[in-house]
């Protein structure tokens, strides 16, 4: 007799896993390869974050924390509104989360049912949409183009409304992955009035907060108390390994969020929570690292033309540069297994993150140092028909 096997396990992969396990594979075996699939920071923790580590490790028995966070953090974590936003925020509407993922976890379940109907733009992160899949919620694609600056807007809404029926639910992210793409205040003020006014429920993506080139980036939380604000340690703070992130949390979902997080997750790791209060000090650090990515963006918005790739996404802000390939293949993930295996350089296929339209798309990560930024666009202008 065949055992129960369970539909809502049955998500798609991470694409992006799969090359970068390739691309692993062919460097265990000596070849000169080129990371720039994966979207994490090529540094690790600052300083001052390792020093509070250590000497944790000696002073503190590292127990179980409370659910919500440990209160110095929580605290830390509100301050720091008040000091990037102008925003006076009590931190008891901080939980401290297991990475973004577990933020959206908690978010996803406290305020959404099965069969609930919750919008993303498409092209966007593929755990959204595959995690509201598993947890049988429906994943409603917004398609959009470089002309809305693949961000969703009012009208968006209001087409997808009209065509497929009402949402629950809305996904913003800005810097956007794998666009890079920002929401100007204007257009957060205006998706976040759209919200309350409909009764749809805003989950806001801001973990790339710190890292933009074209102005800071705006939080949700400056136009609605209704909303979820996401946010990470792991990328401005290069902390990816370490699983830390927080939300700001809607006063009428607090205490289903404290339960889900009793239950599921008992508490983030002790360690990780008492190092992360020191990352807010160390900003001269993670500057120089967001000095390295301009650098690296720079480099590649003027290199990438050279080889044929010139319809490029702004990238105001995170890592990424999502660039249309189309003229070149209609299947990017074979293309990005060619370009692998003639040149060494590893790219991410836009199939991660638009079903529909991502065989004519690739995301380029250019979280790595300069030097390998420069190597990687002499490859690929070596490989590729240039636009002339």
């Amino acid at each position: 007799m065949a055992l129960k096997r369970s539909i809502r396990g049955q998500v798609p992969p991470f694409i992006v896993m799969d090359v970068m396990a390739e691309a692993n594979r062919r460097e265990v075996a000596g070849e000169d390869v080129l990371h720039l699939e994966v979207g994490q920071p090529s540094t690790g923790a600052p300083s001052g974050v390792i020093e509070v580590a250590q000497a944790t490790l000696v002073s503190d028995k590292l127990g179980y924390t409370e659910a919500l966070g440990i209160d110095p953090l929580r605290e830390r974590i509100a301050r720091y509104y008040g000091e990037t936003h102008d925003i006076d925020l009590a931190a008891d509407r901080v939980v401290v989360t297991t990475g973004s993922s577990g933020g959206f976890m908690l978010a996803f379940l406290s305020a959404f049912d099965t069969g609930d109907r919750v919008a993303l733009a498409d092209p966007g992160y593929p755990a959204y949409r595959n995690i509201l899949s598993a947890l049988g919620i429906e994943a409603v694609a917004i398609p959009t183009t470089i002309d809305d600056r693949y961000q969703p807007t009012p009208e968006l809404l209001d087409r997808v409304v009209r065509e497929t029926g009402a949402i629950d639910g809305l996904i913003v992210a800005s810097p956007a992955n794998p666009t890079g793409t920002m929401l100007a205040a204007a257009e957060m003020k205006a998706l976040t009035g759209y919200c309350d006014a409909n009764g749809i429920r805003l989950i806001s993506d801001e973990i790339y907060h710190g890292i933009t080139y074209e102005g800071a980036g705006e939080t949700a939380l400056s136009f609605t108390d209704n909303g979820f604000i996401v946010n990470s340690f792991s990328k401005y703070y290069s902390m990816t390994g370490w699983r830390v992130g927080w939300m700001v949390v809607p006063e009428d979902l607090h205490r289903s969020v404290e339960c889900l997080a009793q239950n599921l997750f008992i508490s983030v790791p002790a360690l990780s929570q008492r190092a992360a209060c020191a990352a807010f000090d160390c900003r001269e650090e993670l500057d120089a690292n967001v000095l390295r990515y301009a650098a690296n963006r720079e480099l590649l918005l003027r290199e990438l033309p050279k080889a044929g790739l010139d319809r490029l996404a702004p990238a105001d802000g995170a890592f990424y540069i999502y660039a249309e390939v189309g003229h070149l293949t209609n299947d990017s993930e074979a293309f990005c297994r060619q370009i692998l295996a003639e040149t060494g350089v590893a790219m991410a296929p836009g199939t991660d993150f638009d079903r529909e339209r991502g065989r004519a798309t690739v995301r380029i990560s250019f979280a790595g140092d300069t030097a390998t930024m420069g190597e990687a666009a002499r490859r690929l202008q070596a490989c590729l028909p240039s636009a002339g």
